[in-house]
């Protein structure tokens, strides 16, 4: 003979959809948590990139000054910039008596805002030393600057191209 305790051991509809409106309601808070801290990686990786290649444009300049590498139209501009991206990792001769190469950069940081191929879009805004702070457009004689080709807003309200 069946007891009524072993009859009443499933699940009534009525539980059912209260655990599912608990879990829908821990997703809809879960889940913008999880686009913000994505996007916030996304903006720290932007940062770093940005820094990486600043710095390595500013220390071929300091050593252009320095006449550490060659004074050569191929690698520099007549201000000591680099006359594009590739010349920070492709390298440049030193005017060492031992010779060689000096290099910059392993490799050109990747824009996480504007992927490769992305839309034919160019990932970084490059900026001469002739051009305007708010130039869009490279005036193709050195790499004075660079910015990302994003026009995204950021977390803090600020438009990446601005950084």
């Amino acid at each position: 003979m069946l007891n009524r305790q072993t009859i009443a051991q499933g699940v009534t509809l009525v539980e059912l959809l209260v655990v599912l409106v608990i879990l829908s309601v821990l997703a809809a808070v879960a889940i913008p948590q999880a686009e913000v801290m994505v996007r916030r990686d996304n903006e720290i990786e932007l940062r770093s990139s940005l820094r990486t290649i600043r710095v390595a444009i500013d220390q071929f300049h300091s050593d252009w000054v320095a006449g550490k590498i060659a004074h050569d139209d191929e690698y520099a501009s007549d201000n000591g910039y680099p006359v594009n991206l590739d010349v920070l990792v492709e390298g440049v001769p030193t005017t060492s008596v031992s010779g060689g190469d000096r290099y910059y950069l392993r490799r050109i940081p990747i824009d996480p805002f504007t992927m490769p191929g992305e839309f034919d879009h160019p990932q970084w805004v490059l900026r001469s030393y002739q051009d305007s702070p708010d130039s869009n457009n490279w005036g193709g004689q050195d790499v004075y600057d660079i910015r990302t080709a994003s026009d995204k807003i950021a977390l803090d309200g600020t438009y990446y191209n601005a950084w």
